[in-house]
């Protein structure tokens, strides 16, 4: 299966023997550079680049293409690497575009000999960047993994060798590109276009968003195929593939008039020959196609609802968007409503207004009729709107219930039968659920609260009485434990979605308040250490977790982010910390601040249990650290805003249904599987 990166997500490489495949829009120029433990690259024969296209282990293209295979043997190379960078770049002064962001994203996969992927990133989010380090193949104790890493620079491959270390940067960037330029002049352009393909139909996507950026300039000689040491040193013709557009859909070719190719009819290419019009990162035309359409709905009523229907490559890339596109429609369709309720009543008071201003309204039965007919039209107006809202709340019931049983593990509620079929992952989901979110005016649709991960800012499980939406739990020992049960089940969550070993659990319960809702972590020996109790364990756990943060920010600031002691934990952490303040000193209490603020960026992320107002002694000194958090309630609560129209949603936590055993029977898997793991 393969692992889909984002950015700085890594993924082990099961081979060592590999290809890495680089498709663009447009000729760019491939390279890598080979670093040692710390990532530093000695000097220019360290380079593998057109100029100097064979390193021990290591070969790349030998001049600008859209297309690019770079055959990698991580056996073969020398000890003393353990880093290669794989390195894209534009051509320096050609007639082709000057900066990625004028391109379409390219794309880079790594593939086993028998070409099946093994991971793959899309390197977006470049903008003036004419050189970008695309991806980095990095040992580690003894393995090797994959790390998307989507570094761009403006300053071209001279700024980019530079940030490596290496002390020839300029020299070497400049040799690269003379190098670029005789390939590109030596190159063989396309042969004719033969009748029969002339008049044969292509079948392409029109665009869906904005011109296409991803094509050919006019002119561009075809591009050489790459030789892979693996393949069979025959070539075939050169292609022009057309590039993909926003959100991923496919981009028609586009010829030397720039404009885009009508949807359905053939491109004429200015060069003549073939094209290519499947997307980089698929072996067909399109993007996958949606799951096939329900039966057509009958004449007169919306299109029955399909799960899965955006866009996406990937069913979980797509039923994330499907779950914030319907999260969206919701907000929308409620805001055209209250603002039609509100015009309504509006023009109601105004009309009331105006026949009690007038005294002729007040002889006879005037008056009375007046305001009949303006309450009757104030109800016209509301019942139309209504009408409306209740048809797009219909449709959205309808989605939601095609949905919701379509959801991976991740996005799915704890009652889900998904989650009887769990096994633990092999990669890390694009997103988890925490929750529900409803409207009091569309109450039947409930749209899943979705977080993307790795997690960029700690949670706050409120609770304090406030947290109550009604008021009715006035019991702070109650709160309490449901607060802690809530953030149970958001942690056996994150522990279920990660692979094993990547994920790792720490609890501070400093008066062991917590035992009872902390059972299904400790039974199943998921947690790194048994929870902390007093003031003397909550320092312990603290000291170590800031101790990690200072290394890997070291780390990071040398640029050496692998260069850490033996023994430092460098899967993700997570700090459950209950009944705070109780048992934090000052000193604690500033370690706490340390981690909200600066641990997200390196993989520590907290977790509170607390009552704001028991910590109101400090003052505004743990202001900032509630503000750094996402506040959660344990309880329905209407306190989180969407940032169309600002709704007040309601909230409803992510629970474990009573006398289910679905979330221990999760994490003992999870348990074994680390077991394993660590094994």
């Amino acid at each position: 299966m393969t692992a889909e990166l984002t950015r700085g997500q890594n993924h082990p490489l099961p081979r060592t023997r590999l290809e890495i495949r680089v498709s663009a829009g447009t000729p760019i120029v491939a390279g890598a550079t080979l670093g040692d433990e710390k990532g530093t690259v000695h000097g220019v024969e360290w380079v593998a680049h057109p100029g100097t296209p064979t390193l021990p282990g290591l070969e790349v293209s030998r001049q600008a293409a859209a297309d690019h295979r770079l055959a990698v043997d991580l056996d073969a190379l020398p000890d003393t690497v353990h880093r290669v960078s794989v390195l894209l770049a534009l051509p320096a002064g050609g007639q082709g575009p000057v900066r990625f962001g004028a391109v379409a994203a390219p794309f880079v996969a790594v593939t086993d000999l028998d070409g099946d992927e093994v991971a793959s990133y899309t390197v977006t989010g470049l903008d003036r960047e004419s050189a970008v380090v695309a991806l980095e193949l990095y040992r580690r104790q003894g393995a090797w993994k994959v790390r998307a890493v989507g570094q761009g620079y403006a300053g071209g491959l001279a700024e980019l060798l530079t940030d490596q270390n290496l002390p020839q940067a300029h020299q070497l960037a400049g040799t690269i590109h003379e190098a670029v330029a005789r390939g590109l002049a030596r190159s063989v352009p396309a042969p004719p276009a033969r009748a029969a393909d002339a008049d044969r139909p292509r079948q392409t996507a029109a665009p869906a968003h904005g011109p296409d950026h991803g094509a050919a300039p006019q002119g561009t000689p075809g591009p050489v195929p790459p030789v892979s040491p693996y393949d069979d040193q025959s070539t075939a013709g050169p292609q022009t593939p057309g590039g993909p557009g926003q959100h991923g859909t496919q981009q028609p070719y586009r010829g030397g008039t720039g404009d885009p190719a009508p949807a359905g009819q053939a491109s004429t290419p200015t060069g003549g020959g073939p094209i290519d019009y499947s997307h980089p990162r698929r072996q067909n035309a399109a993007p996958p196609p949606p799951p096939p359409a329900a039966p057509p709905a009958e004449p007169g009523r919306p299109a029955r609802p399909v799960a899965g229907d955006a866009t996406g490559w990937s069913m979980e890339e797509r039923l994330y968007n499907q779950v914030w596109g319907m999260f969206e429609d919701l907000s929308r369709t409620t805001a055209a409503y209250r603002s039609a309720v509100d015009f309504a009543d509006s023009r109601m008071e105004k009309e009331l207004d105006q026949a009690l201003s007038d005294p002729r309204s007040r002889i006879g039965g005037q008056g009375d009729a007046a305001r009949e007919a303006a309450r009757a039209r104030h109800d016209q107006l509301v019942s139309q709107a209504r009408e409306v809202l209740d048809r797009d709340v219909a449709q959205l019931v309808a989605e939601a219930e095609v949905v919701e049983p379509a959801l991976p593990a991740a996005f799915a509620r704890w009652d889900n039968p998904v989650w009887h079929a769990y096994r633990v992952p092999m990669e890390i989901p694009m997103a988890l659920r925490l929750g529900d979110l409803h409207l009091p005016e569309a109450d039947r649709v409930r749209i899943p609260l979705l977080m993307r991960l790795p997690l960029e800012r700690g949670l706050w499980i409120d609770s304090g009485r406030s947290a109550s939406l009604d008021g009715s739990l006035s019991d702070s020992h109650e709160t309490r434990r449901l607060g802690l049960e809530t953030a149970v089940a958001h942690a056996a969550r994150l522990l279920a979605v990660y692979p094993a070993g990547e994920f790792t659990v720490h609890v501070i319960d400093p008066a062991g308040a917590g035992a009872q809702p902390l059972a299904p972590l400790v039974q199943t020996g998921v947690l790194a250490a048994p929870p902390a109790l007093g003031a003397a364990g909550a320092a312990d756990v603290l000291a170590r977790l800031t101790q990690r943060v200072d290394l890997v920010q070291m780390a990071l600031r040398g640029g050496a982010p692998d260069a850490l002691p033996p023994g430092v934990d460098t899967s993700q952490q997570l700090l459950i910390v209950n009944d705070f303040p109780h048992g934090f000193d000052d000193r604690a209490v500033n370690q706490l601040r340390y981690l909200a603020d600066e641990g997200p960026a390196v993989g520590v992320h907290l977790m509170m249990v607390a009552d704001r107002e028991e910590s109101a002694g400090y003052g505004p000194l743990l202001d900032p650290l509630w503000r750094s958090l996402l506040r959660l309630t344990p309880v329905p609560d209407d306190h989180l805003a969407d940032p169309w129209v600002g709704h007040a949603w309601t909230y409803e936590p992510a629970l474990v249904p009573p006398g289910s055993q679905v979330l221990q029977q999760v994490l003992a898997q999870v348990a074994a599987a680390r077991r394993s793991w660590g094994g």
